[in-house]
């Protein structure tokens, strides 16, 4: 470990899904600074083409390859289509590194969720990684290509709270898909990260907070969230690091180290500080939480039963209910 040489994205393919907006726009436009070849790739085309701009003016040598790609990420044959044309403009090589940065949430709930927004949940979080991680895995291992993987969860992975039924249970999902690919991917040349940020400031973050719940706002208000470019710094010192859980702050180390199960230490001494502290703190924080939400319980009841939610009629037979702004 004292004499490993850190990685360096310099003169590298770093391919970043969700690369128009937020934690993957920041990230792309650090790795072009940092000298890297990088291709975004994202749904709109038109904030892919203001993205890459912000990455021109980062641009380091004139043969660096900046490109973009619009695409359904959640859609298992987009992505794959995706990729293929990213490699296409590399001469066929795979890229070295893939970050999974895209995914949305929508916070509400789990009453008033319908089978179509769980659905849509997993699609923009478990299977918007997941697709691209699948061909990427069968591209390297076909070309017998050395690379990295690097998903993106969420600090509610390893917790989670009211509010996001819709959200965690994907993020939880790429933790395991995470774990189970570090160990298969030993098999061949290929490395495995995940990141679990907390709150990032971002057009994503001020979109959630449209339809996320009182009670969870409240919850929230002592979260020191952080901007993306200062996500995106974390995130790439942990690959250099050759962390596999990377966590951005102090309260997502404790939960990483509290509930790590069989994953690696990123430090042994300074881990087990953080566990301790978990073991002391973790419960007192549990408690706060479920007691907001205890009192929240009149004000919610108050809530379903202005949005008529206890009116058969209108809940309907299937007792579903569309997720809509929480009070």
């Amino acid at each position: 470990m004292l004499t490993s040489k850190k990685w360096d994205p310099r003169g590298k393919h770093c391919y970043v899904t969700g690369g128009s907006a937020g934690l993957g726009l920041a990230l792309a436009i650090l790795l072009t600074r940092k000298g890297a070849d990088v291709s975004i790739v994202a749904r709109h085309k038109g904030r892919l083409g203001k993205a890459l701009e912000l990455m021109e003016a980062e641009r380091q040598t004139p043969n660096q390859v900046l490109r973009s790609f619009s695409c359904s990420l959640n859609d298992a044959t987009e992505a794959w289509d995706a990729l293929e044309a990213a490699c296409k403009a590399h001469g066929g090589r795979c890229p070295d590194a893939i970050f999974l940065c895209a995914g949305t949430s929508t916070p509400g709930f789990f009453v008033e969720e319908s089978e179509e927004s769980l659905r849509r949940g997993m699609d923009n979080t478990y299977w918007a990684g997941a697709w691209t991680a699948l061909a990427a895995a069968k591209r390297m291992v076909r070309h017998k290509a050395k690379g990295k993987i690097v998903f993106v969860s969420s600090v509610l992975a390893y917790m989670s709270i009211i509010g996001y039924a819709s959200y965690s249970p994907g993020k939880f999902a790429l933790r395991g898909l995470a774990e189970t690919l570090r160990s298969e991917l030993l098999l061949y040349p290929i490395d495995v990260h995940i990141f679990f940020p907390g709150t990032i400031y971002s057009p994503g973050y001020e979109n959630e907070n449209k339809t996320k719940p009182k009670v969870t706002l409240k919850i929230e208000e002592t979260d020191d969230g952080l901007h993306p470019e200062q996500a995106a710094a974390v995130l790439l010192k942990g690959v250099q690091k050759d962390y596999f859980h990377i966590s951005p702050d102090f309260i997502g180390n404790v939960f990483r180290t509290t509930t790590k199960g069989a994953t690696p230490l990123n430090n042994v001494l300074i881990d087990w500080v953080y566990a301790l502290i978990g073991w002391i703190a973790l419960p007192v924080w549990r408690w706060t939480v479920d007691k907001a939400v205890k009192e929240h319980r009149k004000e919610h009841a108050a809530y379903l039963e202005e949005r008529g939610f206890f009116q058969e009629d209108v809940v309907g037979t299937n007792g579903h209910v569309e997720a809509s702004p929480g009070a």
